[in-house]
């Protein structure tokens, strides 16, 4: 297969979607450019801040985005080209585009508030309570192993002397320093274009050009050698001030301007990926199709079957439940119109299809050193598939080291990124989880009033991230992709039922929603079973009880809520009736 064939006629497929479905959708549901935004209504300067559309789109594209859309369709790739484009694509489509736009309408709709108070008005407090817990759990989960892997890309590398190696640890250190200055550009950013009033376009060219220099100067001089532990408490420190300062002055400004190095790293594969073809170097060595069960398992550790494997892997590249708390955390809350939520969430979402693609195109061109367990990091993967192929551009041939260390760099920052905001989303949960219908954290009294405090409800989170981060995080990481997809499930369900009770189209959920619950229930049970086996067989018990516990307490949720939404839906369609 021809990589020029796979990313364009992809992309047309995505740009025709958007064009015509994502149209479709915003007439169904009656977006409203007149009716006042949760941003204007609520402003407070800390969290309800309207944006630019510019500068939201690039907070929402990079905290959705990190490394998910190149992660899973370069490990789902042992299935072949063809089960991985049909997915990213009919998924990116019909699920998790609709599943991303219908989250952030139904917040913007709700007080910009999230898909937890969405789930009260349209299906109750019991149902609310469970899916905060569980969206709160699974962040503190993204918390720990985002912080984890930031402070493992910064930390410097020791001799068995215990002494520093420093030409081990240049690279670390260089990302290290260069992530600290964009912090510090942003900042800048942010108060030129939020308090001095400074043309967002002009300001957007200045920023960019500070990024280029903030990277030259963190290549040549890098002169923080720390340890992994250091860097896991600096980090925690750094989240802990951002996720309560006001958005304008860091989230805002750092997203939108990181953004940039996504659209740069997206720029340089299609550049790649289409120079190859010109120069007759765009053929694929991938299967279109090799089997329905991993056979290959380059990392040493098998898939699975195609089903529900496929769909568990490609999470953040054709829907993931992480985008509903984004949508109807963060961007919610900034939303300047409401005109603004298509090309936000339904575009964003197709765009991450696009990078899905690309990554796929990356992991086709390296294919047998990638099937043979050679190159298995999937960043590294990426960096070299797409670095290789614009080496075969006679222009770029000297450029290969270079574009690969940017590649891998762009993909880096948008770790600190997706931290960042997780730890914001996680602070909205709790906060959410004492509240009742309708109130804000000012109006709690009592053991609320604390629990509700920012600062408080930051605190803990960050403490309980970090400390899972130094700790286990790692023995049950690997649910968290059967539980970002059951948030996903849970998230269509509650946009359909408050669609239902709205009087508004909900149709187009039915068949997503049914289909990933189905899918998490089947790899949950597998799960179980592994897990009960482990645990007869004596093998690493303790973990293997907790994940076990943990696999049934998911599908108890799933079970539930599903229970409590087919009910509101079938009473919904007997009210009509």
């Amino acid at each position: 297969m021809n990589a020029v064939f796979i990313l364009l006629a992809g992309i047309l497929i995505l740009a025709i979607a958007y064009l015509v479905y994502g149209k479709w959708l915003a007439e169904q549901w009656g977006i409203d450019p007149a009716r006042k935004t949760p941003s204007h209504e609520l402003q407070d300067g800390v969290d309800y801040c309207p944006a630019k559309t510019p500068v939201l789109m690039g907070h929402h594209f990079s905290s959705i985005a990190g490394a998910g859309p190149i992660n899973g369709p370069i490990q789902a790739a042992v299935f072949g080209w063809v089960p991985v484009l049909l997915w990213v694509l009919i998924g990116g489509i019909f699920f998790g585009a609709v599943h991303d736009f219908g989250a952030l309408f139904a917040s913007i709709r709700n007080r910009g508030q999230s898909i937890g108070e969405v789930i009260s008005e349209a299906m109750g407090k019991k149902a609310k309570k469970i899916f905060l817990t569980f969206s709160y759990l699974t962040l503190i989960l993204v918390v720990a192993a985002f912080a984890s892997i930031v402070a493992n890309t910064f930390m410097a590398t020791f001799t068995e002397a215990g002494e520093i190696d420093y030409t081990a640890s240049a690279a670390n250190a260089s990302t290290a320093m260069i992530s600290l200055l964009f912090i510090v550009i942003s900042i800048i950013f942010g108060l030129l274009v939020y308090r001095r009033n400074a043309p967002l376009g002009v300001s957007t060219i200045i920023g960019v050009a500070a990024i280029v220099i903030c990277m030259v100067i963190g290549l040549n001089w890098h002169p923080l050698y720390l340890t992994n532990k250091t860097w896991m408490i600096i980090v925690g420190i750094y989240i802990l001030v951002a996720s309560v300062t006001p958005v304008w002055i860091l989230l805002q400004p750092r997203d939108y301007l990181s953004s940039f190095l996504l659209y740069f790293m997206m720029g340089v594969a299609v550049i790649g990926v289409l120079g190859a073809g010109i120069t007759g170097n765009a053929s694929l060595t991938i299967p279109a199709f090799t089997g329905f069960t991993d056979t290959l398992a380059p990392t040493g550790a098998s898939l699975g079957n195609l089903f529900p494997a496929l769909f568990i892997t490609i999470a953040c590249g054709a829907i993931s439940g992480f985008h509903s708390l984004v949508g109807s955390g963060t961007t919610a809350k900034q939303l300047d119109n409401e005109k603004d939520a298509r090309p936000i969430a339904y575009g964003g979402m197709l765009i991450e299809c696009a990078l899905a693609l690309i990554s796929l195109c990356a992991v086709g061109y390296v294919w047998q050193r990638y099937a043979g367990g050679e190159l298995v990091v999937p960043t590294n993967v990426f960096a070299t598939g797409i670095s290789e192929m614009c080496a075969t551009i006679p222009f770029l041939q000297g450029a290969q080291n270079v574009i690969f260390s940017m590649l891998v760099l762009a993909v880096s920052a948008f770790c600190l990124t997706s931290l960042d905001t997780a730890t914001r989303l996680a602070r909205y949960m709790f906060q959410e989880f004492w509240l009742e219908p309708g109130q804000d954290p000012k109006d709690a009294t009592g053991y609320k009033k604390i629990l509700t405090n920012p600062y408080v409800a930051t605190g803990i989170t960050v403490v309980l991230g970090i400390a899972l981060g130094m700790t286990g995080y790692a023995n049950v990481w690997p649910l968290f992709g059967a539980a970002n997809q059951l948030l996903a499930a849970l998230g269509l369900m509650a946009v359909a039922t408050w669609l239902g009770k709205m009087g508004k189209n909900n149709k187009m959920f039915f068949l997503p929603m049914a289909f990933m619950l189905i899918v998490t229930l089947t790899s949950l049970c597998q799960t179980i079973m592994k897990n009960f086996g482990n645990v007869t067989a004596g093998t690493d018990p303790v973990w293997s009880v907790i994940r076990l516990v943990i696999s049934v307490l998911l599908v108890v949720l799933a079970v539930v809520i599903a229970f409590d939404s087919v009910k509101t839906l079938a009473g919904q369609k007997q009210k009509q009736a």
